[in-house]
């Protein structure tokens, strides 16, 4: 109850994140994608890109292309336009500018697996199996179901001028090219020795580092386990290695019309879940069927 009171105390004194109630600029651009699919790392890559005048590090990053749910509204007031600005929601019509960056759900809850024991939310060796039934059914995130967040945002802008899809498996496998492609949509033309040096600020080895200095600072990071890393693998395929069978076909079941879509495999023989339909997936379902014929 205090926790709440302070909260609200913190948002009308101006001093809360701004959440869902930032003030949007028709020239801003959002970074968008669900937890751990590469956000980070598309905020790095873009930043040093954009403001190449110094190393770019995670405190630096935060300050550049600050979070909704991190800096008051007076914060990003400051910023000067067109603001580029991160974020985890799902569809938000407010968002006219968007850069959303989707991951196998699979390596997502991996991912988020490993990052929540490092936040002490869950125990070393807590069944990574009870993990994923809760991350399917999207207990484990306030920002919905992996499904949800990106089913929503496909549903309301795929193909839209404003909306640029990129895969977190096609920037492992061609950093360069997709930094272009994120370039272009900013109304960047870069010559071939900024993408460099955006690669080069951006490779995990040089986060891990970083991640290292600043992890009592970051506020990903701070009072969360040090022995662990935020920047873990930077590697696709390991939900196939680290699930069970019975995890994999969980997230198949679930969203494998989606995720087939997207370019994931899923097993074919899987047969779909009873998981509680929402508004976004079947828009999106009548799309992709619309789209198929």
């Amino acid at each position: 109850m205090i926790g709440k009171l302070s909260a609200s105390a913190r948002y009308l004194l101006g001093r809360g994140p701004a959440g869902r109630n930032l003030h949007t600029f028709p020239d801003d651009t959002f970074v968008v994608s669900y937890p751990k699919s590469g956000n980070t790392w598309a905020r790095f890559l873009v930043a040093s890109l954009l403001h190449n005048q110094a190393p770019m590090t995670f405190l630096r990053a935060d300050e550049l292309i600050p979070s909704v749910d991190f800096r008051p509204n007076k914060y990003f007031k400051s910023l000067p336009r067109p603001r580029v600005i991160k974020s985890h929601y799902p569809f938000d019509q407010n968002y006219k500018r968007v850069i959303y960056i989707v991951r196998d759900p699979k390596d997502v809850a991996v991912s988020q697996y490993h990052y929540q024991i490092k936040r002490k939310v869950l125990q070393d060796q807590h069944p990574i199996d009870e993990w994923v039934t809760r991350f399917v059914a999207g207990e484990t995130c306030p920002y919905g179901s992996w499904g949800e967040n990106v089913g929503s945002w496909l549903a309301a802008r795929s193909g839209n001028p404003g909306f640029l899809l990129i895969r977190y498996e096609d920037m492992i496998r061609q950093t360069d090219a997709e930094l272009i492609k994120i370039a272009s949509f900013l109304g960047m033309t870069p010559s071939a020795q900024q993408i460099e040096y955006a690669v080069s600020q951006s490779t995990a080895d040089r986060m891990r580092k970083l991640e290292q200095e600043e992890a009592g600072q970051w506020d990903s990071t701070k009072d969360t386990r040090k022995d662990m890393f935020f920047v873990r693998n930077a590697k696709i395929g390991e939900g196939r290695v680290a699930l069970s069978a019975a995890s994999i076909s969980r997230i198949d079941s679930a969203w494998g019309p989606l995720m087939r879509w997207l370019g994931y495999e899923t097993d074919s023989e899987v047969q779909p879940t009873k998981v509680p339909p929402t508004k976004e997936l079947n828009f999106l379902e009548t799309i992709l069927e619309q789209q198929a014929r």
